[in-house]
């Protein structure tokens, strides 16, 4: 059962960024931020935050919990957690040195608003810790302003750009694992539950990355593969149609007529 934790012991060091010390971050969506160096204990849960939270980690290990997953957090690491999901993070080593951050679940990071929790390995973030750092010691407005693009660019830029390489990634290994199983009788709703992306989502990511839609995509790759059988082996055209996922082989050879332009049959006799 997920409940509410803030289990922070006297060990654990905190410099806490908001609004009242440094003002200028809400301009940036950011709601706190901080800078910690942990150890004993440290266990923090939130059933629905209202915001998005970003840990990074800089030394030691920690874990982070949600309910479809379990993650260890290691130096260099970002974990994503969106809002409105619940999560647990702890040490999970004799010290955890990590910064964080709140953001505001609005329109400007919407790039964080996601079906799960993510890490991804970033060693590109580490010079936000510095940037965190100044904007705590710093008690001068205008010198805070000269970094706050700066920190901008780290969250939405390079975030952006780690982020989709991470979504192609993924998308990459889930066609890749269908293509191991052609044979089943694949649904958008199984590539999504499998993925954990919305449908839209998806439809958008397969045509960024294969110029396809998820549909189009598996009759591709169904095609290819019946394409290499029909030359390689001997194997009937049912069986061959079964094999890449056709119970009936009128519409195999239908749809192997359309996209090919020829029969399965004569698609063989001109290749071999």
């Amino acid at each position: 059962m997920w409940k509410e934790v803030l289990d922070i012991g006297p060990q654990c060091v905190e410099r806490f960024l908001g609004v009242n010390r440094a003002p200028e971050i809400a301009a940036l969506g950011i709601e706190l931020a901080g800078c910690s160096n942990l150890s004993g204990n440290y266990c923090v849960a939130r059933t629905r935050p209202s915001t998005h939270t970003l840990f990074f980690t800089l030394s030691g290990r920690g874990r982070l919990r949600t309910k479809q997953a379990e993650y260890s957090l290691e130096p260099q690491s970002l974990a994503i957690l969106p809002a409105k999901q619940a999560f647990e993070v702890r040490i999970d080593d004799n010290h955890w040195d990590i910064i964080w951050l709140n953001l505001s679940a609005t329109s400007k990071w919407q790039q964080f608003a996601l079906s799960q929790a993510e890490v991804l390995h970033c060693p590109q973030l580490e010079p936000l810790h510095n940037l965190l750092e100044y904007l705590y010691k710093e008690l001068l407005a205008e010198r805070r302003n000269t970094v706050l693009p700066i920190v901008d660019s780290y969250l939405f830029n390079t975030l952006n750009k780690e982020l989709q390489a991470n979504e192609n990634i993924r998308v990459k290994q889930l066609f890749q694992n269908i293509e191991h199983q052609l044979q089943q009788q694949w649904t958008i709703e199984m590539m999504c539950d499998d993925i954990h992306y919305s449908a839209p989502h998806l439809h958008r990511l397969c045509l960024q990355t294969f110029q396809r839609s998820p549909i189009q995509q598996l009759i591709y790759m169904r095609l290819e593969r019946a394409k290499k059988l029909l030359v390689s082996t001997d194997w009937p055209i049912a069986h061959i149609a079964n094999y890449v996922g056709y119970n009936n082989i009128f519409n195999f050879s239908n749809r192997f007529r359309r996209s090919i332009g020829v029969s399965p049959s004569q698609y063989r006799k001109q290749n071999r």
